[in-house]
C-alpha cells in the first residue's frame, strides 16, 4: 500500500526544514501542472512506500494567491491519506488557523510543534496533551532544525493514514453552525460525509471557486442565501468575516487551557535583537554592514582565494597539491626577478642571456655560475632601481633593492640549482586542464582547428564562467546563512519603511529578495502582490537586483579592474537596490503606475541557528543550477562564438584565422556594428559590445565571452581587460550590464508574468534605457573629472540628471490628491 502524506504549514513554520529531514536526497522537484508554483515530493527515509508532498507555504486555504489554489486544489482533488501539519509553537495562535481548516476536510490530521526548544527558551510551555484532546488529532512535539521528534511525527501521520479515522469538527456558534447544517442538507448531502463540513463552511462563506466547481442551481443559492443573510443580519457582518471571527474565538479558547508563559511581559532574545536591527535610524546602516562583510568574505577573502586557485590553477598552468613547494617557488620566482632587474640596470647582458629560460640553449649550471659572478661584484650598499609590472593589472612600479638584496636572491638561486622560473620544477605540480588537453591534443596530432576550438573556444570560455563557482558558492553559503537565522525577514520589514515613503509597496521586496538568487523566480515571486501598477512595477525592476548569474561578472570586473576592491562588489548591490527605488519614485509619477501602494503585512520569524545540512543544500542547488547552465548554454554559448571570432575573410577569402587578425572574423563585423552604440558609454570596442550582447543569453556569458575573446593572447584575461577599461569605463560597462534587460529566460518568466507582449516590450526597453542612461552618466562625468572631457557628452548626461532630478522631486499628484479629500472632509 501506498501512503501519500501532505506536509501542510505556514511560511517560515521550519516546513521545508521537516521536509528535508523526512526525506533527505530522495526528493523530485517540478511544477504543479500549469502553473509555476514549484512541486516538492520525496520519499519518507526507510519508507518506500510512503510519498512525502510539500505544499507550498500557506496561511489559510482561502484562494488569493496562487500557493494557496495549489495547495488546495492538491487536498481537494488528491485528497492525500493524512496531513501533517506543522505548526510554529512560537507563533501557535496564528499557525492554528490554517489547522482549524485542515480539519475540516475529513482528511486524518497529525499536528507537529515545531520550534518547541526555542519555545521552552523563552520560559513558555505548551500543554501537547490537552492541545491533542482539544483538536481531537494527535499532536506531536518536534525540532526540525534539530532533528528531534521527526521520524515520531511521520510515524503518527502514517498510522493515521492507516486508521483512516477524520478528524472530529469543532463546533462554531449556535447562529452559524445552523446555517452551515441547514447548507449541508441543502447542498452537499450526497458528498461522502467526510467531506460535507468543508465544502458547507466554503458555501456559506460564498466562496466563488466551490461556488463554482459545485454549479447550484438558482432555487438551491437562494434557498440557502435567506439563512446566510439572517446570520450576516444578526451579527452585523459579511459571512467571511464571520467565519473568520469563529475560528478565532475556538483558537483563542485552546490556548488559554494549552498555554503558560511564566515570563510573560519580558522581551524575548528576538525581540530584544531586533530592537537593534530594526532601529528606524540603525536599521540600514546595519544591513549596509552586513552586505559588506557578505561581498568581502566571498569576493575578496576566502572566495577570491579559491578563485584564483580555480582561474591559475585548474583553469590555468596548473597548481601545487596541497600548496606542496609553492613557497620555495614563490620564494625562487621573486629571487630570479630581483636577479633579472639589477641585471637590466647594471646592464649585464651575459647574465640576462645566462637567465634566458625560455631558450632552448637553457643551462642551470651555467646560469647558477653567472648568478655567483655577479652577485661577488656587487657591494652590500650598492642599490639598482629597475621596473616591475603586475601580471594581473599590468601596473608599472618602480623597485629599488640593494646589494644585499642581490646576494640573498643569488644564494636562493643557488640553493635551487639553478631551476627555471617555472613552478612545476617545485614540490608536488598537477598541471590544470588546458595544459592537459593541450598535451593530449598534441599528442594525438589534432588538427589547428580542433586545438583551438578547445583550448581557446570551450576550456577558455567555459572555465572563465566556472572559475568563479568557489567565490558564488561562498556567497550563496553567507545569504542562506541569512535566510535561514530569520535576519533577511528584518530587512523587509526595515526596506518596507523606506519603501513606503517613495509610494512603493513593500511587498516588493521578497520578490528582490528571492531574485538575489536568481531574476526568474524572483519575477514569479511578484504575483503575491494584489495591485496590478504594483506587481508590473516590481516585474520590471527585480532584475536590478545582481542575481548569482551577475556575481561571476562583478567579481570579474572588480578583480581585474578594481583589484579585487570589495567596494565595487558591495556597491553593485545598492546600485540595484537605488535602481528599484529611483524606478519606483519616476514610474510611481506616471499614470500607468499612479495609485497607493498596497499594505503589507510579514512575519518576522524567531531568530535561531540553521542547520549545517540545510544551509549547505540551499548552497548547492543554486551553485549546481549555476553550473548546470555553464555545461549547456555557456557551453554552446562558447562554441558559436569561437566559431564566429576565428573564421572571416582575408583578402576576399573566407578563412581560419589567427591570433592577431580576429579584427577581421565575423564576430568583429558584428560587433562593429553595433559598437558606435556603446561609444558614449566609454566602451565602443566591438569585443565589450560582443559581450553585451551575449549577456542576454545568460549573464554568466559575459565573462565566457571575454574568456573567448581576450584569452587567447600572452596576456590573461584579466590584464587584457585592465588594459582595455579604465576605472571610469569598467563602472560604467559593470553598471550598463547589472541594469540592462536580464537573459532570455528571465525576459520569458516577464513575459508569462506580464501576460502582454505590449508591457513586456515596455518593461524591456525601460530596462535598457535605463541602464543606458546611467552608465553614460558615469562615464561623461567621470571623464570630466580623469581627463577625459566631452563637452558635448557631459551636457547631455547633466540634462539626463536633471530631468530624473524633476521626477523625483516633482510632486505627486496621488498625494495631493488624497490631501484635498482629507481637508473636504
Amino acid at each position: 500500500m501506498n501512503i501519500k502524506i501532505a506536509l501542510a504549514g505556514n511560511p517560515n513554520s521550519g516546513k521545508t526544514t521537516l521536509f528535508n529531514a523526512l526525506t533527505g536526497a530522495n526528493q523530485f522537484v517540478g511544477n504543479w501542472p500549469g502553473v509555476t508554483v514549484e512541486k516538492k515530493e520525496g520519499k519518507l527515509k526507510k519508507h518506500s512506500d510512503v510519498t512525502i508532498t510539500d505544499l507550498p507555504g500557506i496561511y489559510s486555504l482561502s484562494p488569493y494567491t496562487m500557493e494557496e489554489v495549489v495547495a488546495r486544489n492538491y487536498l481537494i482533488d488528491e485528497r492525500p491519506d493524512a496531513i501533517l501539519n506543522i505548526v510554529d509553537g512560537t507563533n501557535l495562535e496564528r499557525n492554528l488557523y490554517l489547522t482549524t481548516q485542515l480539519c475540516e476536510l475529513g482528511i486524518p490530521v497529525v499536528i507537529a510543534v515545531n520550534m518547541m526548544d526555542v519555545v521552552e527558551k523563552t520560559g513558555v510551555r505548551i500543554n501537547t496533551e490537552e492541545l491533542s484532546r482539544q483538536l481531537g488529532c494527535k499532536v506531536v512535539s518536534i525540532s526540525a532544525l534539530k532533528g528531534k521528534g521527526v521520524m515520531d511525527a511521520a510515524e503518527e501521520a502514517i498510522k493515521a493514514a492507516e486508521e483512516k479515522k477524520p478528524v472530529p469538527k469543532h463546533p462554531f456558534d449556535g447562529s452559524v453552525e445552523h446555517a452551515i447544517a441547514h447548507i449541508e442538507e441543502a447542498c452537499v448531502h450526497d458528498m461522502p460525509e467526510e467531506e460535507q463540513r468543508w465544502y458547507a463552511v466554503k458555501i456559506f462563506e460564498r466562496d466563488d471557486k466551490v461556488m463554482e466547481k459545485l454549479n447550484l442551481s438558482k432555487e438551491t443559492l437562494d434557498h440557502i442565501e435567506k439563512d446566510i443573510k439572517a446570520v450576516e443580519e444578526e451579527y452585523d457582518d459579511d459571512a467571511e468575516s464571520i467565519i473568520t471571527n469563529e475560528r478565532y474565538v475556538y483558537i483563542g479558547k485552546i490556548i488559554n487551557s494549552v498555554y503558560k508563559n511564566k515570563q510573560k511581559g519580558q522581551l524575548s532574545t528576538s525581540d530584544k535583537i531586533d530592537k537593534i536591527v530594526t532601529n528606524r535610524w540603525l536599521g540600514l546602516p546595519i544591513f549596509m554592514v552586513v552586505m559588506f562583510l557578505v561581498y568581502y568574505i566571498s569576493m575578496v577573502t576566502v572566495g577570491t582565494a579559491a578563485t584564483d586557485w580555480m582561474n591559475d590553477g585548474v583553469f590555468g598552468d596548473g597548481f601545487h597539491l596541497f600548496g606542496i613547494g609553492t613557497a620555495q617557488y614563490e620564494e625562487h620566482a621573486d629571487a630570479i626577478g630581483k636577479l633579472t632587474g639589477a641585471a637590466e640596470s647594471a646592464g649585464n647582458e651575459d647574465l640576462l642571456a645566462a637567465l634566458d629560460f625560455e631558450s632552448e640553449k637553457y643551462d642551470a649550471d651555467k646560469a647558477v655560475t653567472s648568478v655567483k659572478s655577479f652577485a661577488a661584484s656587487v657591494k652590500d650598499s650598492d642599490e639598482s632601481t629597475f621596473e616591475v609590472e603586475d601580471e594581473e593589472t599590468l601596473e608599472v612600479k618602480n623597485e629599488t633593492i640593494t646589494g644585499k638584496d642581490v646576494k640573498d636572491a643569488a644564494e636562493i638561486f643557488v640553493k635551487n640549482e639553478g631551476k627555471p622560473d617555472d613552478p612545476a620544477e617545485f614540490g608536488v605540480w598537477v598541471p590544470g586542464i588546458p595544459v592537459i588537453v593541450g598535451n593530449w591534443l598534441e599528442a594525438a596530432n589534432a588538427p589547428e582547428w580542433l586545438s583551438s576550438l578547445i583550448l581557446d573556444g570551450i576550456i577558455a570560455g567555459v572555465g572563465a564562467v566556472l572559475g568563479f563557482v568557489p567565490q558564488m558558492l561562498v556567497l550563496f553559503l553567507l545569504l542562506a546563512f541569512l535566510e535561514s537565522c530569520g535576519y533577511m525577514a528584518r530587512i523587509a520589514f526595515v526596506l518596507d519603511r523606506i519603501f513606503r515613503r517613495f509610494g512603493l509597496s513593500g511587498k516588493s521586496f521578497i520578490p528582490i529578495l528571492i531574485g538575489t538568487g536568481c531574476g526568474i523566480p524572483g519575477i514569479m515571486a511578484s504575483r503575491t502582490i494584489e495591485n496590478e501598477r504594483d506587481r508590473r512595477m516590481t516585474i520590471m525592476t527585480t532584475t536590478f537586483i545582481p542575481c548569482g548569474a551577475k556575481v561571476p561578472f562583478i567579481a570579474m570586473i572588480a578583480g581585474a579592474i578594481f583589484g579585487g576592491s570589495p567596494w565595487v562588489a558591495t556597491s553593485a548591490y545598492f546600485i540595484g537596490m537605488a535602481a528599484i527605488i529611483i524606478s519606483g519614485i519616476m514610474l510611481k509619477k506616471t499614470k500607468p503606475f499612479a495609485g497607493e501602494p498596497a499594505p503589507f503585512v510579514m512575519e518576522l520569524p524567531a531568530y535561531h541557528w540553521p542547520t549545517l545540512g540545510n544551509v549547505l543544500r540551499s548552497m548547492w542547488e543554486r551553485g549546481w543550477s549555476f553550473i548546470k547552465k555553464a555545461g549547456t548554454i555557456i557551453l554552446l554559448s562558447t562554441i558559436v562564438l569561437w566559431f564566429l571570432s576565428r573564421f572571416g575573410w582575408v583578402d576576399g577569402a573566407f578563412t581560419m584565422l589567427g591570433e592577431e587578425e580576429i579584427g577581421n572574423s565575423i564576430l568583429a563585423v558584428i560587433g562593429n556594428g553595433i559598437a558606435w552604440i556603446f561609444a558614449p558609454l566609454g566602451w565602443g570596442n566591438w569585443q565589450a559590445a560582443v559581450a553585451s550582447i551575449t549577456g542576454l543569453i545568460a549573464k554568466e556569458n559575459i565573462v565566457g565571452t571575454m574568456g573567448v575573446l581576450y584569452g587567447g593572447g600572452e596576456m590573461s584575461t584579466w590584464a587584457a581587460l585592465a588594459s582595455v577599461f579604465t576605472g571610469v569605463t569598467g563602472f560604467s560597462f559593470l553598471v550598463f550590464n547589472l541594469l540592462c534587460a536580464p537573459c532570455f529566460a528571465a525576459m520569458g518568466a516577464i513575459r508569462r508574468e506580464m501576460n502582454s507582449g505590449k508591457w513586456t516590450a515596455f518593461a524591456i526597453a525601460y530596462q535598457c534605457g535605463f541602464a543606458y542612461v546611467i552608465a553614460l552618466c558615469i562615464n561623461q562625468i567621470g571623464g570630466a573629472f580623469t581627463g577625459n572631457l566631452n563637452v558635448i557628452g557631459l551636457i547631455v548626461a547633466i540634462l539626463l540628471i536633471a530631468f530624473m532630478l524633476y521626477m523625483l522631486f516633482r510632486p505627486y499628484k496621488e498625494a495631493n490628491k488624497l490631501t484635498k479629500d482629507v481637508k473636504i472632509k
